[in-house]
């Protein structure tokens, strides 16, 4: 095989790799069977022997083997910066390749006792892994191969090959690291992750942000426990599904949760439903009825907008949380629960309290672990993800073939300011998979609400001109592809003249024949 041959065929296995590499770094792929996957994929496709990365541990100043393709011999494969190879990549960010492991002075041979046969037949590469944003480039650990000993050439393509993948994982990897505290956090308490995917509980909940996963860190600290959690957030933020997460995560997870808006009904008849009452207690009571904190002995009881009770009810309350006991309304009879509390509210305590609205000894009871959920507009790498999780739920719902969201609809969702937060997203994308008669979701099938200029494009450093035009090759381009690169077809799709859509075609430049391989087939067939 000649060169310009090899070199061919090197691309198409590098692209294929990076493919399969791009289809474990989904958001809803678990991260850690995810990045193992990952790290599979590229040993075997590229020939490596083994891959594996190694992420610093703030905390021990260390570099701890993470993640592997093939099992590492030793628990201590652990290196400080500037120690080995591995260190002196990561103190110096930049990559390092080893033509021959027996002749590099600073290669160590610690993770996986490589035999005296090995360590005379490979090469080692080792690559920074990088996190870069607009006010820092912060190394997180090191991406590292071994493979056959080859031509400083192609040893050198592979490390930039490589570097390529390593700053696709760089989220990843940050997760990771984040991960690895939580464990360590977890253990010197007592605790285990018990899992390879760090929530468990939490399946229903998507959460790709950074302050998100450390929502979600909390609900795995907490959960365990009996504490009173308190959890805090603007309405639609999703409180009652973390109050959900917090009782599956606890001991109580097979006993009854049992929740109350305490804003949805009158004063008056708060304390029925959290008491219960006897038969004649007041007009109406026909019957003897067991209150929500006997509904909810031995499980949990969680108070939807707690702020809303009233001074008397929030003093029945804290009786209940701290002696244990309840009296329903019309009986002088005690009964003890053992009713464990998670209480949730978009108003700040605080200012209630100082109004002499809130008790003072009840807000230190329910403020034990208090938990904040941060606006959908404040985590927008969460938008996305969550825009996919609906509409896999509602065209399963609603029997429709929705394949994917268009660009232009996905800036729109990720631009807007979500004043419903996740509850408005919610209902958005079952309104968009309702109204959707294609497998695309596109932009006119978005609320007019997202549509608005507060929300479009035009928030950015385009101009109006711009802005349309860029809409409009969006546009254009979801149907060519749609119509495998037949204008006519296009056109009929969007409802406009052939001539239209040539003109536009020509005016951005944009080659149909890369959607639909037309040309290839007319000249395969002019040389048979």
């Amino acid at each position: 095989m000649d060169s310009k041959a090899r070199s061919t065929e090197n691309i198409a296995l590098c692209m294929r790799t990076l493919r399969d590499i791009l289809a474990e770094l989904g958001p809803k792929t678990p991260l850690q069977p995810g990045m193992k996957n990952l790290l599979k994929a590229l040993a075997e496709n590229m020939g490596y022997k083994r891959a594996f990365l190694a992420i610093f541990d703030q905390e021990s100043d260390t570099l701890r083997i993470g993640l592997t393709y093939t099992q590492p011999t030793s628990s201590q494969a652990d290196y400080t910066p500037g120690q080995g190879v591995i260190g002196q990549v990561f103190e110096s960010g930049s990559s390092i390749v080893v033509s021959r492991m027996k002749d590099h002075p600073e290669f160590l041979n610690r993770a996986f006792g490589r035999s005296t046969e090995e360590l005379s037949s490979l090469a080692f590469i080792s690559v920074p892994v990088i996190a870069v944003n607009s006010e820092s480039r912060e190394v997180l650990g090191t991406l590292s191969v071994d493979l056959p000993t080859q031509p400083r050439e192609i040893l050198e393509a592979n490390r930039q090959f490589l570097e390529v993948v390593a700053g696709l994982i760089a989220n990843q990897a940050a997760l990771l690291q984040e991960e690895m505290a939580l464990q360590r956090h977890l253990m010197a308490h007592g605790m285990g992750l018990g899992s390879e995917e760090p929530y468990p509980h939490m399946p229903n909940i998507v959460a790709t942000s950074k302050t998100m996963r450390m929502v979600l860190q909390q609900v795995s600290q907490v959960g365990p426990s009996r504490a009173t959690a308190l959890i805090r957030g603007e309405s639609g933020t999703g409180k009652e599904l973390l109050a959900e997460a917090i009782h599956a995560a606890s001991p109580r997870a097979d006993q009854p949760l049992v929740k109350l808006n305490c804003a949805a009904l009158p004063a008056d008849l708060i304390e029925s439903e959290l008491f219960g009452h006897e038969k004649g207690a007041f007009t109406g009571a026909v019957s003897q009825k067991k209150g929500m904190f006997e509904q909810a002995d031995k499980g949990t009881l969680f108070l939807d907008e707690i702020g809303e009770l009233s001074l008397e009810a929030q003093a029945k309350v804290l009786r209940a949380i701290q002696e244990k006991e309840i009296q329903r309304l019309g009986s002088e009879q005690t009964i003890t629960v053992d009713t464990r509390l998670i209480c949730a509210t978009h108003r700040p305590l605080e200012d209630l309290l100082q109004e002499g609205n809130f008790r003072e000894d009840l807000y230190y009871r329910v403020n034990v672990f208090p938990v904040f959920i941060p606006p959908l507009r404040e985590r927008r790498d969460d938008i996305l993800p969550m825009a996919e999780h609906f509409l896999d739920i509602f065209s399963k719902e609603y029997a429709k073939k929705i394949k994917r969201i268009s660009t232009p609809a996905i800036d729109l969702l990720t631009s807007y300011h979500w004043p419903g937060n996740v509850r408005e997203l919610r209902n958005c994308m079952e309104r968009a998979t309702l109204i959707c008669d294609e497998d695309v979701i596109r932009s006119y099938h978005l609320p007019p609400s997202l549509q608005s200029a507060e929300s479009s494009a035009t928030d950015t450093d385009l101009s109006f001109g711009e802005a349309v035009a860029k809409f409009e090759q969006e546009i254009l381009v979801d149907a060519l592809k749609k119509a495998k690169g037949n204008m006519l077809q296009a056109a009929r799709d969007l409802r406009v003249s052939y001539r239209i859509v040539n003109y536009k075609v020509k005016k951005y430049r944009i080659d149909p024949k890369k959607y639909g391989g037309q040309g290839k087939k007319k000249r395969s067939q002019s040389s048979t």
